[in-house]
């Protein structure tokens, strides 16, 4: 019985030639394309047009950086561990891309796509927008893609990448929809629940027509340039040995007090 051929076009090589996707690495892709180029070129199979490009470099280069995020703690805290394996550092922090940090682009971008998914072009989108709070806050779960704990009442970086996608002609049903989601949370809870940057690029991502599994890729790629810059700034003036030692002191304090009040209370 023969087994069924394995069939792969991502890449391929030879000893005088590369193929990335049917292309050739060396004369059609190096000095030809830029990575976001390149990026779409993975993820597609196919080069990106103009407007897609810019449009999806906005996306990479929006979660490339936020600063001592517990990601960026981890990366730093294993490279001082283990400095011999970068790769280990970086692959830490991008451990933590969950549904806290980072990855609810592609909890977004599912919710988004079903939500529209058998409704009719013409159906108001607010009325969408409050049958998916509705379900969603009435089960008790999170709705991706909306509220901050740091950025409100607006996350900066979403205005920003909507009006990049409404430039490049992007700023489609699926924006208007998660700003209406927003909307219609805020109306219910009474708090601030400006949509994120995440759920930003999870509405993109669908006005993309990329597959909404991918969408925390997006937020990988972009995270490990950041994560890289943090081993180099590690290199450079070094944090993670006294995030490491403030914190064993400050727990064998609190330790300590609480022995005190113990001794103090028999």
């Amino acid at each position: 019985m023969s087994s069924k051929p394995m069939i792969s076009r991502m890449g391929a090589s030879v000893p005088d030639k590369i193929w990335v996707q049917g292309r050739d690495l060396c004369t059609d892709l190096l000095g030809k394309i830029g990575f976001a180029e390149m990026t779409w070129l993975e993820l597609t199979g196919a080069l990106p047009t103009p407007e897609q490009t810019a449009l999806l470099e906005a996306m990479l280069l929006t979660l490339v950086e936020h600063g001592a995020t517990p990601m960026a703690i981890a990366t730093r805290l294993t490279y001082l561990g283990a400095p011999e394996a970068l790769q280990g550092a970086v692959a830490a922090g991008l451990l933590g891309m969950g549904t806290a940090f980072a990855g609810t682009a592609e909890g977004a971008a599912k919710m988004l796509y079903a939500a529209l998914k058998d409704a009719p072009a013409d159906e108001d989108l607010e009325i969408i927008a409050r049958r998916v709070v509705d379900r969603e806050l009435g089960a008790k779960r999170p709705i991706f893609g909306i509220g901050h704990n740091l950025h409100k009442p607006i996350d900066p970086r979403t205005p920003v990448l909507f009006s990049i996608a409404e430039k490049q002609g992007y700023n489609g049903r699926y924006v208007a929809l998660i700003e209406a989601i927003a909307t219609a949370a805020e109306a219910r809870t009474g708090k601030s629940m400006p949509v994120n940057a995440t759920g930003a690029i999870g509405a993109l991502c669908c006005e993309l027509g990329l597959d909404w599994r991918l969408c925390r890729g997006l937020a990988v790629i972009g995270r490990a340039v950041g994560l890289v810059g943090h081993i180099a700034e590690e290199l450079r003036t070094p944090i993670a040995k006294q995030i490491w030692m403030r914190t064993e002191e400050e727990i064998a304090r609190s330790v300590a007090l609480a022995d005190q009040q113990m001794e103090r209370g028999a």
